[in-house]
C-alpha cells in the first residue's frame, strides 16, 4: 500500500513540474507567434538554394 502513495506523490510532483514549465514558457513568449512556424517550412528550400548559390 505504501508504494501506491509513493507513486501518487511522484505523479503529482511530475505534474507540478510540467505545469511550472508550461507557465514559464508561456511567460517567456514561447507561444506568441503561432503562424510563422507553420509558414516557415514552405520557405526552407529557397533559403538553402540561396546559400548554395553564394558558395
Amino acid at each position: 500500500m505504501s508504494i501506491i502513495y509513493f507513486l501518487i506523490f511522484c505523479s503529482l510532483l511530475l505534474a507540478i513540474i510540467f505545469l511550472i514549465a508550461f507557465f514559464w514558457a508561456h511567460k517567456n513568449g514561447q507561444n506568441d507567434d503561432l503562424y510563422t512556424p507553420a509558414v516557415r517550412i514552405l520557405f526552407d528550400d529557397e533559403d538553402v538554394k540561396e546559400e548554395e548559390k553564394k558558395n
